[in-house]
């Protein structure tokens, strides 16, 4: 057994599975020491959307090796990070922003909460501080995070640690309000008056279990903060890039997020690289010209890396010339189609898609069982990581439509033979 404290693994996995040991990776496989070859079914924890050892993204990270390793972005910069800055800030809907980097998603969304909370302090609206997200949503494992993005199943060792004033219910759409955002109105309102911000995972819950939710409600939702001047935090670390079909996530309500996360997909899973997207009405108090400091006083040793920053303009140059974006909206269909079976199985309870996403849910009584699935789909060669009952697909974006297909019927198959289901 190895020295590794292994994060999201259970010791019965270590202790009574033999884990992979992975030696490289090549387009959408991975290979093990065995000469084992797997399909990244998951894109490495949703990061690696141009698969593995694209020579563009690795060729960059190669050149800027021999010319810069690292240096800071306190008080300096360097051209990729100028460069990089510059074209994510023209990526959002509106352009005129300033953008902080960190290392990875969690620390990007830490640098946003705590933005939001001194931009109201800067202001001379110091009252304004509490921040809220969505009821299990995810934005990362530290105390930052957990207080707007709490999963029940992940962090129950840490609630009495963790407060907030309030939690937005994942919508349950009616006849009388088809986007569920009534609640979360409600909610918002009560406490507009002491609220900094409102962050939240754009249509989909990822760690919940891929729980999806209508842009309708993502529309209301920024409305209302508007409304209510509270600022909006989109945490697109895990839907940015393409994956849902659009850009971002926020594009499918077509609205204007005061803040914006990215990462995972940034570097396309390269290079440890995040960043949150600020708009200038609130970049513009963090001055030191006035009475007073307001200074943004946090960092991050990595924060636009040379070599991480490299990769990124690597990814966002090919996101642009092999159309990937365009792409997942037609594989997106085809996942569709090809999932529909799936539906009939009478171990499913629902399926549920979006973008380049596809997502399977087992009924509660098969929990015991997905141990056994995993293991099994991994001796096909299919590298899948369940979350509860839920199976899902979110495979790197340059996946075949062969492979999609082959991926696709492995899943079927799997379930027919081991759950006995028809």
């Amino acid at each position: 057994m190895s020295h590794i404290f292994h994060p999201y693994t259970s010791f019965s996995t270590i202790q009574n599975d033999e884990l992979p040991n992975i030696t490289r990776g090549e387009g959408i496989y991975l290979y093990d020491d065995k000469g084992n070859r797997f399909v990244d079914v998951v894109s490495s924890w949703w990061a690696c959307a141009l698969g593995h050892n694209h020579p563009v993204v690795v060729k960059a990270i190669k050149e800027q090796a021999d010319i810069l390793q690292h240096s800071i972005t306190g008080g300096m910069t360097h051209p990729n990070v100028i460069k990089l800055a510059e074209n994510l800030s023209l990526l959002m809907p509106s352009p005129d922003r300033h953008v902080v980097f960190a290392s990875d998603g969690a620390s990007s969304v830490e640098a946003a909460l705590k933005i939001a909370v001194q931009y109201w302090h800067n202001i001379g609206r110091s009252e304004k501080k509490y921040l809220i997200g969505m009821d299990q949503g995810y934005h990362g494992d530290s105390l930052g995070a957990l207080g707007v993005g709490f999963v029940d199943t992940f962090h129950e060792p840490y609630s009495q640690i963790i407060t907030n004033i309030a939690k937005l219910p994942f919508p349950s759409p009616t006849d009388n309000d088809p986007h569920g955002f009534e609640p979360s109105r409600s909610i918002i309102i009560e406490h507009a008056s002491v609220l900094a911000a409102v962050i939240l995972e754009p249509l989909c819950l990822g760690s919940a279990g891929m729980k999806m939710y209508s842009p309708g409600y993502l529309q209301q939702l920024a409305e209302c903060c508007k409304e209510h001047d509270v600022l909006l935090i989109i945490d697109e670390i895990a839907m940015g890039f393409g994956r849902t079909g659009k850009r971002f996530a926020h594009n499918h309500a077509n609205i204007d997020p005061d803040l914006v996360c990215v990462g995972k997909a940034l570097t396309a899973g390269y290079m440890p690289l995040s960043a949150c997207i600020v708009k200038d009405k609130i970049y513009n108090t963090f001055s030191n010209l006035g009475e007073k400091d307001c200074t943004f006083y946090h960092g991050n040793t990595y924060a636009g890396h040379p070599i991480g920053s490299a990769a990124a303009l690597a990814a966002l140059s090919i996101y642009e010339s092999e159309k990937t974006i365009e792409k997942t909206s037609e594989k997106a269909l085809l996942i569709k189609e090809l999932m529909g079976p799936i539906e009939q199985l009478t171990c499913v309870k629902e399926t549920r898609f979006l973008g380049m996403i596809g997502v399977v849910e087992l009924h509660p009584e098969y929990s015991d069982d997905m141990p056994i699935i995993k293991r099994k789909l991994r001796e096909s060669g299919y590298l899948f990581r369940p979350l509860g009952t839920v199976l899902y697909l979110m495979p790197p974006l340059i996946t075949t439509n062969e492979e999609l297909t082959e991926i696709i019927n492995a899943l079927i198959d799997c379930l027919k033979e081991h759950l006995n289901s028809n």
